[in-house]
């Protein structure tokens, strides 16, 4: 009886290690051999209602101390982003992208078909350049979430790095926020340590296989 509880509470151990991403032999690509980190997306990856250096790609950089460049473009749909791939992103020789689209295309009413279609283009272009992917999702709509579940189904199928819900309890929460739609600072250096938890882990195991 002893020994059965000493398996369970050892295969409780390690499931959760695996959940909270201990292994990364999924992740296409984590022997990356480009040089530069990327966040490729729209307001919230360009840090629009916040001041100067408070975007998530700026706190990002400043707390792995590594050089991050910010791709964001305020406006952007998963199309717009695909248009500006090759420029933004491609041409810069990414190790790794942290890939965040999705709030125009609802805001904006694009069906969800294209959105995926577009997202999941983003993420093939990037890894058939040789570059890992981090897709970051967020909840969109009041009373369903009909993106989480495509987020979370191009990671998987991709072979990306998912990270979920990166808004959850920002926008609901007036000191977070510098509008309806944007974090403020305090919420941006909340995206940046979510971000931080999945990416940081990811980079170590990468350098390890380098």
């Amino acid at each position: 009886m002893v020994r059965l509880l000493w398996l369970l509470l050892l295969s409780g151990i390690l499931a959760s290690g695996c959940g909270r991403g201990g292994s990364f032999g999924d992740i296409r690509n984590l022997q990356s051999r480009g040089e530069n980190i990327i966040c490729f997306g729209d307001s919230l990856t360009e840090g629009v209602g916040a001041g100067n250096g408070e975007d998530y790609p700026s706190v990002l950089a400043r707390q792995l101390r590594l050089p991050i460049t910010n791709a964001g473009w305020r406006g952007d749909t998963s199309a717009d982003g695909l248009a500006r791939l090759e420029k933004d992103v491609l041409a810069r020789n990414p190790r790794l992208v942290i890939v965040l689209f999705g709030g125009n295309d609802f805001l904006r009413q694009v069906p969800l078909s294209e959105t995926k279609r577009n997202l999941e283009e983003i993420v093939r272009r990037i890894q058939e350049r040789g570059a890992m992917v981090a897709l970051v999702g967020t909840r969109l709509g009041l009373f369903t979430d009909e993106y989480g579940p495509i987020y979370k189904e191009i990671a998987r199928k991709h072979g990306a790095l998912y990270i979920a819900e990166i808004l959850k309890g920002i926008l609901s929460d007036p000191k977070l926020k510098s509008d309806g739609i944007h974090p403020n600072g305090a919420g941006y250096r909340i995206m940046a340590e979510r971000i931080l938890k999945r990416v940081k882990p990811l980079l170590e195991e990468a350098d390890r296989r380098r």
